[in-house]
C-alpha cells in the first residue's frame, strides 16, 4: 500500500478587504445619520431600521474578520487553518439575516393592520433614499465574489436586503404621498421579504452543507468517481470523500486499486492537476492500492 498526497495552492477569491473596508465603513456612517435623523425627525421607523442596519454592520465584520482568519496558517493543533471560519460565518450570517427579515415581516404586518402608520414625511424617504445608494453600492463590492463564496454571498445578500427595503420605502413613500395609499408600504415590504427569503433559505442550506462536510454543490462525486476509474492503471475506487475546507477551496481523499504498481509521483501528480481542472478540486489526497485489495475503512454506503 503507497500513500501519495498533492495540495494544488490555487487562489481563487479576489481579496475582499477593500470591500469589506469600504462596506463596513458606508453602512456605519448611515446608521450614524439615519439615527440621528429618526431622533430629529421623531421617526421610530428611522430609529429602528438604524438598529436593522447595525446589525448587517455586524455581519459585515465577521464576514470580514472570517476572510482573515481563512488567510492564517495552520497549525499543529489546527492543520487546516481557519479555513472553515467562512463556512461557519455564512451560516451565522444566514440566521441573522433570518431573523432580520422576520422583523421586517413583523413590522410590516403590523403596519399593514394598524392601516394608518404612514410614512413620516420628507425626511424619512430622503434617508431611505440615501440608504438605497448605500446599500447598492456596498451590495455591488460584493458582485464579482458572491458566486463562487458562500461567506461572500452572505455579505452581499444582506446588502441586496438592505436596498430592497429601503426603496420600498422610497416607493411605499411617493405612492402614500400622492395617492393615499397607506398600505402599499407594508405590502411592498413584505413582497420584498418574500423574495430575499428565496435567496437567504439557499445560503441556510448550503452553509449547512457545508458545516455538514456535505459535498459542494457543482462537484458531482459520481462523476468524479467516474473520472478516477477511468485513469490508466485504475482497477477500483473506494473510500472516496469531497467535501469543502472553506467557502472557496475543496478537498478529496480517495483509494485507488491498481493494476500494477507506480514507480513514480507522475500519475498522482497529473490526476490531481486534472481534478483540479475538470472538478475544481484543490486539495487531493490519493492512496494507491494494489491487486486485490479492497479495504474499505468506513462504513459500506460510505466508501463503496
Amino acid at each position: 500500500m503507497q500513500a501519495m498526497e498533492h495540495h494544488h495552492h490555487h487562489d481563487h477569491a479576489v481579496n475582499h478587504n477593500r470591500a469589506f473596508a469600504v462596506g463596513v465603513g458606508l453602512n456605519m456612517a448611515f446608521v450614524v445619520i439615519e439615527a440621528g435623523y429618526g431622533v430629529a425627525a421623531g421617526s421610530l421607523a428611522l430609529i429602528a431600521d438604524a438598529g436593522h442596519n447595525l446589525s448587517d454592520v455586524v455581519s459585515l465584520l465577521l464576514a470580514w474578520g472570517a476572510s482573515a482568519l481563512a488567510s492564517r496558517s495552520a497549525s499543529h493543533r489546527r492543520t487546516y487553518g481557519y479555513r472553515k471560519a467562512t463556512i461557519l460565518a455564512s451560516l451565522v450570517s444566514s440566521v441573522l439575516l433570518f431573523i432580520a427579515l422576520g422583523a421586517i415581516a413583523r413590522e410590516a404586518l403590523g403596519r399593514l393592520l394598524l392601516s394608518n402608520a404612514a410614512i413620516e414625511g420628507n425626511t424619512v424617504i430622503t434617508v431611505a433614499l440615501i440608504g438605497v445608494v448605500i446599500n447598492t453600492v456596498t451590495a455591488l463590492l460584493f458582485m464579482s465574489g458572491q458566486h463562487r463564496d458562500l461567506n461572500v454571498r452572505a455579505a452581499f445578500l444582506h446588502m441586496v436586503a438592505d436596498a430592497a427595503v429601503s426603496l420600498g420605502v422610497v416607493i411605499g413613500g411617493l405612492l402614500i404621498r400622492y395617492f393615499g395609499w397607506l398600505w402599499v408600504d407594508p405590502v411592498l415590504s413584505l413582497a420584498i421579504v418574500a423574495v430575499i427569503f428565496v435567496g437567504t433559505w439557499s445560503l441556510l442550506r448550503d452553509s449547512i452543507d457545508l458545516t455538514m462536510d456535505a459535498a459542494p454543490r457543482g462537484i458531482d462525486v459520481q462523476a468524479v468517481r467516474d473520472f478516477l476509474a477511468r485513469r490508466d492503471g485504475v482497477a477500483s475506487v473506494h473510500d472516496l470523500h469531497v467535501w469543502a475546507l472553506s467557502t472557496t477551496e475543496n478537498a478529496l481523499t480517495a483509494h485507488l486499486v491498481m493494476h500494477q504498481p507506480v514507480t513514480d509521483n507522475r500519475f498522482v501528480r497529473e490526476t490531481a492537476h486534472a481534478l483540479h481542472d475538470e472538478f475544481d478540486i484543490d486539495h487531493a489526497t490519493l492512496q494507491l492500492e494494489y491487486g486485490n485489495s479492497e479495504d474499505c475503512l468506513g462504513e459500506r454506503p460510505q466508501c463503496a
